[in-house]
């Protein structure tokens, strides 16, 4: 499918590293100019903008750190002044610590509403400050979980601040959709990064791998087309919507 995505700007959160990065490179790939944002992975996206860069695309690696939401604002402009006005934002950029609920403190409930929630909230607001200024449309896509929809045990915080994104996402969609501003959120299952990052051993995962009716966990790959059709002129009139890519692990 030609998605006719060749000379939009994308702003990716959380690009240095795992989906992110691979939803970044995907987009370039299909023409796209794309802003990979990076807290502590600089290295990961200055090396994704050389791979878009050897593919004469054009990208940019822009370091910033979410939480300081008073920095959101430069940071847009910063990624317009070199690439372009912004048309596609995906929320990408999580912290999703796994523990017992009892033993979370306060400052964890913080810390994860700071990137997972405020963040996406007031970059959002920027963005569409911005599409509204260019008399544009655009497309906001959310990265969350499958925590946010059906709950999950060790992941109690994570579950609220993903629930709070998806609620999010439907009123931004109801607003602004009369402006061709669309907002929808991809709900993720399990997804092996191949970065290490799972922390489990072969028989863990075998016992997990047999939670999902297609038998595997996902890749970062299994995400990148939705993000395509969702950023494009094809999925037009998809909006409010959390879309879950699981491998069938919730059918809700």
């Amino acid at each position: 499918m030609e998605l006719g995505l060749a000379g939009k700007v994308a702003l990716v959160t959380g690009a240095g590293q795992g989906i992110g990065r691979v939803l970044g490179l995907y987009l370039a790939r299909e023409g796209v100019r794309v802003a990979f944002h990076y807290h502590d992975s600089r290295e990961g996206a200055q090396s994704a903008v050389e791979a878009v860069q050897r593919d004469s695309g054009k990208g940019l690696a822009i370091g910033c750190d979410l939480r300081d939401l008073s920095g959101l604002s430069q940071l847009v402009a910063d990624v317009e002044k070199t690439l372009g006005p912004v048309d596609v934002l995906v929320n990408n950029a999580a912290w999703t610590p796994s523990h017992p609920f009892l033993e979370s403190t306060p400052s964890d409930y913080a810390r994860e509403f700071e990137v997972t929630v405020f963040a996406t909230m007031e970059l959002t607001r920027v963005v569409i400050q911005r599409l509204l200024e260019h008399q544009r449309g655009g497309s906001i896509i959310t990265i969350a979980g499958d925590a946010g929809r059906i709950g999950e045990s060790r992941l109690a915080v994570t579950a609220a601040a993903r629930a709070a994104e998806m609620a999010f996402a439907k009123s931004i969609a109801k607003e602004f959709g009369r402006h061709q501003i669309r907002s929808n959120v991809i709900s993720l299952g399990l997804v092996d990064k191949g970065d290490g990052t799972l922390h489990f051993d072969s028989a863990q995962i075998d016992r997990l791998v047999r939670m999902y009716p297609l038998r595997r966990l996902g890749k970062p790959d299994d995400v990148a087309p939705l993000v395509g059709l969702l950023a494009s002129d094809q999925g037009s009139w998809i909006t409010g919507q959390v879309i879950s890519v699981n491998g069938g692990y919730a059918m809700v």
